[in-house]
């Protein structure tokens, strides 16, 4: 698959087909992943496959409550768990519908990817806000396991749910010390491969020079 239709086809499946995914071409997959970039690189990633029905069921399960609530937050109309508005949901109907959780055992691979935090150079700790550069060491490893599994006719989905629940499932994937869980990944055939994702046009989100400036066009460039 050309660069383009790979980075333009890549969306989240989350249900899959019946098609296995053996232990030789989840290799490949992570073969070709580990070649993301990270700060200093060093490839701060750690993997693991979840294979054990139980440990599977335990983590996965975990998560149940958070996207109980995610969804209750976004039927209420807002962003969930942001860092603004993200008030917890007033009402809360529990055991909402999630293939993900509900057939975990039908997934062919779920992963979870964790972060050695002293690997990792958190750029913005101090700042103001929600921290967020640390992640720049992590996500794109885990963008390049996608991309990887798409250019094998695969798909998945990131979700990073199980960050919230860490805590309650560190013990049962014996995280090790220092280590951050950053998502679960989960891989298969999918049911349905989507061809045409729906995004906004550069001139929605990138300017000239400032943020208030100029939108970005594909014209003609004008003269220095």
């Amino acid at each position: 698959m050309a660069p383009d239709d790979l980075l333009r086809s890549t969306g989240a499946s989350r249900t899959f087909t019946g098609r296995s995914i053996s232990d030789a071409e989840l290799h490949d997959i992570l073969d070709d992943a580990r070649f993301a970039p990270s700060g200093g690189n060093r490839q701060p990633w750690r993997v693991v496959a979840l294979r054990d029905p139980d440990v599977r069921s335990q983590v996965v399960e975990a998560t149940r409550p958070v996207w109980d609530d995610y969804v209750a937050i976004t039927e209420d109309g807002r962003v969930p768990f942001n860092v603004v508005d993200g008030e917890a949901p007033e009402r809360v109907e529990r055991d909402r519908p999630n293939p993900l959780i509900d057939q975990v055992e039908r997934v062919p691979v779920v992963l979870a990817v964790a972060a050695d935090l002293r690997a990792i150079a958190a750029m913005d700790a101090q700042a103001e806000r929600l921290p967020l550069a640390a992640g720049a060491s992590i996500y794109p490893f885990c963008w390049s396991i996608l991309l990887a599994a798409s250019q094998r006719g695969l798909g998945g989905v990131l979700t990073t749910f199980v960050t919230r629940v860490e805590r309650s499932v560190a013990d049962v994937l014996a995280l090790p010390e220092h280590h951050a869980l950053a998502a679960l990944l989960f891989l298969g055939e999918p049911e349905r491969r989507i061809s045409r994702l729906s995004r906004r046009p550069v001139t929605s989100f990138a300017t000239i020079d400032r943020f208030d400036g100029e939108a970005l066009s594909n014209d003609a460039p004008r003269d220095p």
